[in-house]
């Protein structure tokens, strides 16, 4: 019977433990899991877009021969892509419009995955997935949204005070 006792002793403790690191774990801020998706997401499609910027005529012909987007004259497709790239990237970084931003990148994403690099889904899946966690999460703390969001609420205080 002690040795039943010892077993029980050790499973309890293995799980409280369990449980205790579970909840430690918990407590790290997601607002620095925000922070690092917006940067690592936004740095990938920023340096895609000054690669572009930086040699647009081999951009365009990897247009034309090898991505092949449809409905798209591949010109078009390749400055719509650039531009978008250098643009979107810097409200991630900022933190700015964030959820609104996320949405042309996931199109980019689809459309990558779709007609471009359809083996390439490893990549995609975690971009798409830090973009929809932005998306439904929005961007954390350390955001321009973020201290819109405190202004507003300050400001309808004050408001509602008057």
């Amino acid at each position: 019977m002690n040795h039943h006792s010892t077993a029980s002793t050790l499973d309890a403790t293995g799980i409280e433990s369990l449980d205790a690191t579970r909840v430690w774990l918990a407590r790290f801020p997601l607002s620095i899991i925000q922070l690092a998706g917006r940067i690592g997401v936004g740095a990938t499609f920023f340096k895609a877009g000054l690669l572009k910027y930086q040699s647009f005529e081999f951009t365009v012909r990897l247009f034309q021969e090898e991505y092949r987007v449809p409905l798209l004259d591949p010109a078009v497709a390749a400055r719509i892509a650039m531009v978008q790239e250098l643009t979107i990237p810097i409200l991630l970084f900022l933190g700015l419009a964030t959820r609104i931003a996320t949405l042309p990148l996931l199109g980019m994403i689809a459309v990558i995955q779709t007609f471009v690099y359809p083996n390439a889904y490893n990549e995609h899946l975690v971009w798409g997935a830090i973009l929809v966690l932005l998306l439904t999460r929005g961007p954390g703390v350390f955001s321009v949204d973020y201290l819109i969001g405190q202004y507003s609420k300050t400001r309808s205080r004050r408001r509602a005070r008057e």
